[in-house]
């Protein structure tokens, strides 16, 4: 697997003539596969910002150019060039890549509101059991809140005295941010997912390690996915749903919600698809099944619930 990184001239010019700013205590990762418009104004909306971070884009593989592109537009920004489309994963090779203390993920068409970056950092800072943090999202050129705000601030696990927010078990993948060694902890992303709704399974390893999880809407990324629609993406979701409940939570309740799937089946395509792939993908599930603790599967079963569920979905980055 090639790990190419491009660090380009800044390098130089740093050896020489040292910059007397410390280095950001967070650093970016972005995961893209053939967005490379999208993706050029992203890096530009990152290198703008006041924190002066380090942007570290991982391809997946794209044949569009985007290498090109950054080598010839963004010299200052690493490339981690992958061989194959790794999904989901691309991140976590981001994340080992960093020597940052703190990594925000950004997808290829989503930024980071100048500050939040280091309002994120102090979170960290005082809160050593902080593992992850959701933010607040902003949709579009007219900063339309995200629907998962509101559900995410409204989370039944309410408030922990040793963290900030409100404690909860999904985010948004393009609107995180991790302390490096929690991520590590846990796993980083699951390889069985690929992407399409894989965070939730992230937020139960952070937890089920000791972690909290927490949204912290002082913290804002500003999302502008592209509108149009996503062949396949409602199966891929439910079939990583699934296969979520089949690596983490009980067996009568991956059951239920297998049977759940199979009666839909019959009449919906989508729901089709999603129970063949997730039948394919069943015995590697099985294999790496680990049950939730208890306490955390408690907090499962809550947000379970009709109208509290808060387990994100990210779009854009990887598929």
């Amino acid at each position: 697997m090639s790990h190419a990184a491009h660090h380009g001239p800044t390098a130089t010019r740093e050896r020489h003539h040292p910059d007397p700013t410390p280095p950001a205590p967070v650093g970016i990762v972005i995961a893209t596969r053939n967005r490379r418009a999208s993706l050029s104004v992203t890096v530009r909306n990152l290198l703008a910002l006041p924190e002066r971070p380090e942007v570290l884009v991982v391809d997946n593989a794209s044949t569009d150019g985007t290498r090109a592109m950054l080598a010839r537009d963004f010299p200052q920004v690493r490339l981690l060039a992958l061989p194959r489309n790794r999904g989901a994963l691309a991140r976590t090779h981001g994340v080992r890549a960093l020597d940052t203390p703190y990594v925000a993920f950004s997808d290829d068409d989503s930024w980071w509101a100048p500050g939040s970056l280091s309002t994120a950092a102090r979170h960290f800072d005082r809160h050593p059991r902080l593992g992850l943090l959701s933010a607040r999202t902003l949709v579009g050129p007219a900063d339309t809140a995200d629907p998962l705000n509101d559900l995410l601030a409204d989370s039944p696990l309410g408030a922990a005295a040793d963290l900030p927010g409100t404690q909860v078990l999904g985010f948004l993948g393009c609107a995180a941010v991790a302390r490096r060694t929690a991520y590590l902890d846990a796993g980083g992303y699951h390889p069985l997912l690929f992407f399409g709704a894989e965070e939730t399974l992230l937020a139960y390893d952070l937890a089920a390690r000791g972690w909290g999880v927490t949204h912290c809407p002082d913290v804002v990324a500003h999302h502008h996915p592209d509108p149009r629609p996503r062949t396949g993406r409602p199966a891929v979701v439910r079939r990583n749903e699934l296969l979520t409940a089949w690596l983490r939570r009980p067996l009568p309740y991956a059951l239920a919600r297998t049977r759940a799937l199979a009666a839909d089946a019959r009449r919906d395509p989508h729901a089709r698809h999603a129970l063949r792939e997730t039948l394919a993908r069943l015995p590697a599930a099985l294999r790496a099944r680990r049950p939730l603790p208890p306490h955390v599967e408690r907090a499962a079963r809550l947000l379970d619930e009709p109208g509290t569920g808060t387990a994100g979905e990210a779009d854009g980055a990887a598929s």
